[in-house]
């Protein structure tokens, strides 16, 4: 048990309407390349931060930062044809995941 690594990597990514039957992560479309995509962040602050300057709809649905291992990020980007890019706090795109 001493040997057991720890292979995972976790991203917060933004979820709306978290812990209903609705909850789904936010993603995007960059209008430039008409590419949809989820932005994942390295800490919840980032995530917090970057949030405030993402456009939303504030009146529909309730948003949370969520902790995400990377194996489900990448399924879920999968299933709705998104790419992931991982972003700071002030939305800079630093790398693409998977």
């Amino acid at each position: 048990m001493d040997n057991m690594e720890i292979t995972e990597n976790w991203y917060y990514l933004i979820v709306k309407d978290p812990e209903t039957p609705y909850e789904e992560f936010i993603g995007f479309n960059n209008e430039a390349t008409n590419e949809k995509f989820l932005p994942a962040f390295k800490t919840k602050q980032d995530a917090k931060a970057c949030f405030a300057l993402m456009p939303k709809d504030v009146f529909k649905g309730k948003y949370d930062v969520h902790a995400v291992i990377e194996d489900d990020i990448l399924v879920a980007a999968k299933d709705k044809g998104h790419k992931i890019f991982l972003l700071d706090e002030t939305g800079k795109i630093s790398k693409q995941l998977g």
